[in-house]
């Protein structure tokens, strides 16, 4: 690292010279001096304890005892730099002839400490506001040295930003570097050891010269920390910290390379992270922070995404922007199951939505606005093809806007809506044309009995934190337009022909040329008063209940066959359809059917009082009961009037 580089040619120069000159003034003496000079050079005090055991011949150097590095002034959080020794060894031979060659340089079981501010200020700046005169051009070209081994044995190295809250602790640190050439390349070595995972890193910085004086130079390196490791090859400098490169990098555990590096653990939906995340691609770290992938390709457990992405790191929280294409993306789990059962029939009863949890606590950690483009996406157990959407995330809420998507041989265009700011909620609105409904809903729902082309539309909104929660708690509305189908399980037409409810099982089916029907859905159940069902020889209405959570029906069918070439004489059977999907039973409706002949029976009787009355009245035609009522009494009384009047005439 610079910063130390820096302390440590300061401290050669000042103790070695320092012995040079004043070779028989007590070490103590001499320690006091060289402390002195580098606290005025860098603002910093410095602290030597113990003896200070100097060397002239053949090898010119120092050892200490313990040693203290302050802080900056801003920081509480105890020195920057504590080791129980230093040694610092030069070849005098060089020194003598005008060159510094550094044969030596070790900490021992140092604790060294980096922080940023809540500003964003580090605390390996010295000089400036800081005090002292150190400068950005301190110790640069004009002192050129070489580093035959630099070392840290049995060290820990912590870092914490005062500004995001992470905080870094490696331990157990091995460090070494060397530089054979001033204008060569640095070699960099080390391993340790963060929280219980282990940590390996290697590289090298090229042109040190011009890389000790803040240019950018060619850099690479590679590290593994536990499961995961990274690469990068490019340019890179220090001052401000920026690179340009080639980056791969297989994270393997995603969550535990969170914990290790201090952030919180991304709570990464199935498909998209849960399990591995690789990167590749040309990235470049701007001066201010931001970071750019050019021609990246992402992996996402078995999703591969390419395309370009920028990361701004300023805000609040990190904001993901750019296009991404991919031949297919696979989100959660399985939607529906093992299918519809078989209608009335023995089948084995499958499994109900999964109680699984799941979490959107991902959505937190970042914001995005995203082009997406995918030949293939499984969302759940619903299928797309050739999509193309928008989407946004803004803390914690994402929304998918669907441009255009394939979906079951039709389209699909709408919005969805993913929560995670408080728990999990979903909801949007999707407007399906020209689908075929029973493989949609096979995959959807589980259920593979209804089939047809034509339309769905629908708005939904649900909260909870598994599948089966959010099919219980799913309030909406729609409506489906179906063209010709079938009804798999069931033959209504034999049923009425036969008046017997076990015309059912898997080889049956109901053949209509139209199917229509609104909806509304309340907590998981989908109600619905308006079904209409055509065919050339059948007709039907329907209204109940169907338990999109419970996965059950309570639906009632008025079943019309049609007879006769007009279809004016009809057989009519009610029909009840209660039970599971998986098994549901289907009988006679007795109840309707009683009813409905207590209604026959009472319009009989009816109409048989209406034919008495318009004999006894004398209805004529056109002529209501009512009318034909009032004329008969009207006819009366001037009957009786009339007759009234020729009494009393008579007797006069």
């Amino acid at each position: 690292m610079r910063w130390l580089f820096r302390l440590s040619v300061a401290l050669v120069v000042l103790v070695l010279l320092a012995l040079g000159a004043v070779a028989l003034i007590p070490s103590e003496r001499v320690a006091r001096l060289a402390t002195d000079r580098f606290e005025a050079v860098t603002g910093r005090e410095l602290t030597i304890e113990g003896a200070v055991k100097p060397s002239l011949w053949p090898v010119l150097g120092v050892e200490t005892g313990r040693i203290t590095l302050s802080n900056a002034p801003w920081s509480d959080e105890g020195p920057m730099l504590v080791a129980e020794g230093l040694s610092i060894r030069l070849d005098l031979t060089a020194l003598m002839g005008g060159t510094m060659r550094i044969t030596g340089f070790e900490l021992t079981r140092p604790e060294i400490l980096l922080e940023r501010s809540e500003d964003g200020v580090p605390n390996w700046e010295f000089g400036g506001s800081n005090g002292g005169t150190a400068s950005a051009g301190m110790a640069g070209a004009e002192t050129p040295f070489t580093l035959d081994l630099a070392a840290i044995h049995d060290g820990s190295l912590g870092y914490l930003d005062h500004a995001t809250g992470q905080a870094v602790q490696i331990g157990g640190l091995e460090a070494e570097a060397r530089l054979a050439d001033y204008e060569g390349s640095l070699a960099l070595n080390l391993s340790g050891e963060i929280a219980g995972q282990a940590v390996t890193a290697s590289g090298s910085v090229g042109n040190f010269d011009k890389a000790y004086a803040g240019e950018v130079v060619p850099v690479d390196f590679a590290a593994r920390i536990g499961a995961a490791e990274i690469s990068f090859g490019g340019r890179g400098g220090v001052a401000p910290l920026a690179a340009e490169g080639q980056i791969e990098a297989d994270l393997g555990d995603l969550a535990a390379l969170a914990a290790v590096l201090g952030f919180g653990a991304p709570a990464l939906p199935e498909g998209l992270g849960a399990r591995s995340v690789t990167l590749s691609g040309k990235v470049t770290r701007s001066a201010d922070g931001d970071v750019y992938l050019r021609g990246g390709r992402i992996g996402l457990d078995r999703t591969v995404l390419t395309g370009d992405l920028d990361l701004a790191l300023g805000g609040v929280r990190p904001r993901v922007s750019g296009n991404l294409a991919m031949v297919e993306l696979a989100v959660g789990g399985e939607g529906g199951g093992e299918g519809g059962g078989e209608v009335g029939g023995g089948g084995a009863a499958v499994a109900g939505w999964s109680d699984a949890p799941l979490s959107a606590e991902g959505l937190r950690g970042f914001d995005a606005d995203l082009g997406l483009s995918a030949d293939a996406l499984r969302l759940g157990g619903l299928r797309l093809t050739d999509l193309r959407a928008r989407v946004t995330v803004d803390a914690g809420r994402a929304v998918v806007d669907v441009a255009r998507a394939g979906a079951y041989d039709g389209t699909v265009l709408g919005q969805v809506v993913v929560n995670g700011r408080k728990g999990l909620s979903v909801g949007g609105k999707l407007d399906f044309g020209g689908v075929a409904l029973q493989p949609l809903l096979a995959d959807v729902a589980g259920y593979d009995r209804l089939i047809g082309t034509g339309d769905l539309s629908f708005d939904f909104v649900a909260g909870g934190g598994s599948v089966a929660a959010l099919m219980r708690n799913l309030d909406g509305q729609g409506r489906l337009a179906l063209g010709a189908g079938e009804i798999r399980g069931i033959d209504v037409p034999a049923m009425l022909a036969s008046m017997d409810a076990s015309q059912l099982g898997p080889s049956e089916r109901t053949v209509f040329d139209s199917l229509e029907a609104g909806f509304t859905i309340e907590r998981g159940d989908l109600f619905n008063d308006d079904l209409a069902l055509r065919s050339p020889y059948l007709r039907a209405t329907g209204g109940g209940r169907v338990g999109l959570g419970a996965r059950d029906f309570d639906y009632r069918l008025r079943a019309s066959a049609l007879q006769g070439e007009d279809g004016a004489d009809r057989i009519v059977v009610p029909i009840w359809i209660t039970g599971p999907w998986e098994k549901p039973k289907v009988a006679l409706d007795l109840e309707a059917l009683a009813q409905e002949q207590l209604g026959e029976q009472a319009k009989a009787a009816e109409d048989e009082l209406r034919r008495r009355a318009a004999e006894e009245l004398g209805q004529q035609a056109g002529e209501s009961l009512e009318d034909a009522a009032r004329r008969k009494l009207q006819d009366e009384v001037d009957k009786q009037a009339g007759s009234l009047l020729e009494q009393l005439l008579g007797g006069n």
